[in-house]
């Protein structure tokens, strides 16, 4: 933008036959007759950009920790149900792990499976424990992609928002010229001044927005991979219960501990 403006006012002086300023000094006063010379309309499109632009970040920051933490707890939580020899042990880490998505997969299924077995023995009927798997799996991604919409929104219309302000600007710059009745500075600052500017803001808004959106989108697809990929384990795990078990066993000793998928 310095070097716009820099530009602009040499063939302005050009014209006018004086010496043309120095780019530095030219910058300096521009940003400085920007702050009193700014328009009620960029006024507002910059505020509007200003909280498109907060928002924006609080979402980024909140999905990059939730992210971290669902990843860390997923992998501790994936390595306990691989390690574990009862669905009861598996169920008490998932409690800890409120943050994957996995331990939540986990937890809706073992509720329907104790619901059919009591909590052991092999599963009646696998249909069920499929729908609660699916279910789950659907909900824990729709959790995660919770609020990522505002990001493709406000990547996508701020640059939108911030060409009205740049419009607004050149209105205000051609009213100027024909107020004064030439093309002077003071004529013309103000409006290419408020253009530029709101240009540049509504970039600076949406750049970032539209960059994490994708990489976010790319860490939901990830994730709901390896919930499909954890889902099949389970039920597989689940399905196998009856033809890993022994001819003997003690009484009411659960049937699941002597599945190999947990040993």
């Amino acid at each position: 933008m310095p070097i716009l403006t820099a530009v602009f006012v040499y063939f302005l002086q050009a014209d006018s036959g004086t010496a043309p300023a120095s780019a530095p000094a030219v910058a300096s006063s521009a940003i400085t007759d920007l702050v009193h010379n700014i328009g009620p309309i960029a006024i507002a499109v910059l505020l509007l950009l200003l909280l498109s632009s907060f928002y924006s970040w609080t979402i980024i920051l909140s999905k990059i920790s939730q992210f971290r933490r669902a990843t860390r707890e997923s992998r501790r939580f994936i390595r306990s149900f691989r390690k574990a020899t009862r669905l009861a042990e598996i169920s008490t880490i998932a409690a800890e792990c409120t943050s994957s998505p996995m331990a939540q997969v986990f937890e809706d299924v073992y509720e329907t499976y104790k619901r059919q077995t009591g909590g052991y023995g092999p599963p009646l009927n696998l249909s069920p424990l499929e729908r609660s798997a699916q279910t789950a799996a659907s909900e824990a991604v729709t959790s995660m992609e919770r609020r990522m919409t505002w990001l493709a929104t406000i990547g996508s219309a701020a640059p939108f928002i911030g060409l009205f302000g740049t419009v607004m600007g050149v209105v205000d710059a051609f009213h100027g010229l024909g107020s004064e009745g030439s093309a002077t500075l003071r004529a013309v600052a103000p409006g290419i001044s408020e253009a530029l500017i709101t240009t540049a803001a509504g970039l600076f808004v949406a750049v970032p927005a539209v960059v994490a959106y994708n990489q976010l989108s790319s860490r939901v697809r990830v994730f709901a991979a390896a919930i499909d990929d954890f889902c099949r384990e389970l039920l597989n795990s689940l399905e196998e219960i009856p033809a890993r078990a022994p001819q003997t066993r003690e009484p009411g000793f659960p049937r699941e501990a002597d599945r190999g998928i947990y040993k």
